[in-house]
């Protein structure tokens, strides 16, 4: 199951990523925002992020204006790696080589086209191990405070 999650800005994306798992029958889970109505992002990127850790969901997806705020956000919680992706090959690299489980888009500065584009490359790339592995394995340990150069 795939968590999804907005604010206001980035409401557009999230309705077109909705379209395009529907009509794939992937299932997903809402935690909202639901309209264009100004709210604040830390508030859905923290829900998605915690049915993400929790095992509720595989994986998740975020939009706000940029895609960088909420993406700071969701990486605040420990074993979220959020990616703020812009293009194609971000989206493929960032799920290849750095594992990440919570694609970031921006309603302002990607279309719903690429939007879609860049949410079937992440679901549908897979991790590849070898050395990004230790490089994941590193990131953790930076994030739980063991890492030594």
């Amino acid at each position: 199951m795939i968590a999804l999650g907005c604010d206001h800005g980035g409401y557009n994306l999230i309705c077109a990523v909705k379209k395009y798992l529907d009509e794939r029958n992937i299932a997903y889970k809402e935690f909202g925002t639901f309209s264009e109505d100004s709210v604040d992002y830390p508030v859905y990127a923290y829900k998605v992020a915690k049915a993400v850790t929790s095992g509720e969901c595989e994986m998740g997806i975020l939009c706000c204006g940029t895609g960088i705020g909420i993406s700071m956000a969701a990486n605040k919680i420990k074993g979220i790696r959020a990616a703020v992706v812009g293009n194609a090959f971000g989206a493929e690299m960032t799920r290849r080589h750095n594992h990440a489980n919570i694609l970031c888009m921006g309603g302002r500065v990607t279309s719903e086209e690429e939007a879609v584009k860049y949410t079937d490359i992440f679901l549908n790339t897979p991790e590849e191990g070898g050395r990004h592995d230790k490089r994941v394995a590193m990131i953790e340990q930076i994030e739980n405070g063991t890492f030594s150069e």
